[in-house]
């Protein structure tokens, strides 16, 4: 990733107190170098069904089960946090068919007027005008993501992606999968994605905010899902997307841990 790229991008939208409130228009010496290395773009006018079609062809290219896996890996040792939700974004887009928006109704939608987006938990809207995919590629550089479920974060996560040389994950990577599932394991049964989060804290090279996004990734990805027993806790997380209701006794899924990181295990 070229540096001074990155640096443009990420001083467009964050400063030293966080947040910048005026942002863009997007055009400059600064943002055409930042957009020569590929990572800011102009806005974006697409449709839904674009966006399925284009997903599909990755899906059959280059965004591959083992290349997502791979890269989540490789990500934790290094801190490469952009690399991380590529595993939600495949395991979100994976089994969604070839559709249109208005293909299948949705009665009492949770997350789309989509039917087949919603059944995947994913949040999509019939057409994009103008959309700004920076905003998108800051959160997912600055955090790992953060509207991960979001069918055109979806689409720009596995466009970039693609672009990506291929990872070599290190024993280093291992140790720290076995130990993340690990304290896993160690969650009282009450516990919320509040305390597994503060378990990762020593685990690997993290802020708060990046364990938050690997949790939600984790969550998506069918890794760590409430199973169909009893709630011992009074609420959920209103933080939490995927991980809202997840407590310790859910544990982890052994059948999504071998399907995706098997190879390496």
């Amino acid at each position: 990733m070229d540096k001074k790229a990155k640096k443009i991008l990420m001083s467009t939208f964050w400063s030293a107190s966080g947040w910048k409130q005026e942002r863009g228009p997007f055009s400059g010496e600064d943002f055409e170098y930042a957009k020569s290395k590929g990572l800011m773009f102009d806005p974006i006018t697409i449709t839904h069904d674009e966006i399925v079609s284009r997903l599909h062809e990755l899906h059959q290219q280059v965004a591959t089960k083992e290349r997502v896996a791979a890269a989540f890996l490789h990500s934790l040792s290094t801190k490469k946090v952009h690399l991380r939700s590529a595993l939600s974004s495949w395991a979100l887009t994976a089994s969604l068919p070839v559709h249109t928006y208005e293909e299948r109704s949705v009665v009492l939608p949770n997350y789309s007027s989509c039917g087949d987006c919603n059944l995947n938990k994913i949040m999509s809207d019939q057409e994009y005008i103008n959309e700004d995919l920076n905003v998108l590629n800051f959160e997912r550089i600055k955090w790992g993501g953060v509207r991960l479920n979001h069918l055109l974060y979806c689409l720009m996560d596995l466009e970039l992606f693609s672009k990506e040389e291929d990872f070599k994950v290190s024993d280093q990577d291992i140790a720290i999968l076995h130990k993340m599932l690990a304290a896993v394991q160690d969650c009282d049964a009450q516990n919320g994605a509040w305390q597994l989060e503060k378990r990762w804290k020593d685990v690997f090279p993290s802020s708060k905010n990046e364990r938050d996004v690997v949790m939600e990734v984790w969550g998506y990805a069918g890794l760590l899902t409430p199973k169909d027993t009893p709630r011992r806790r009074r609420h959920g997380n209103d933080d939490f997307n995927s991980v809202a209701t997840w407590q310790g006794d859910d544990g982890y899924s052994q059948e999504a841990l071998d399907y995706y990181f098997g190879a390496f295990l």
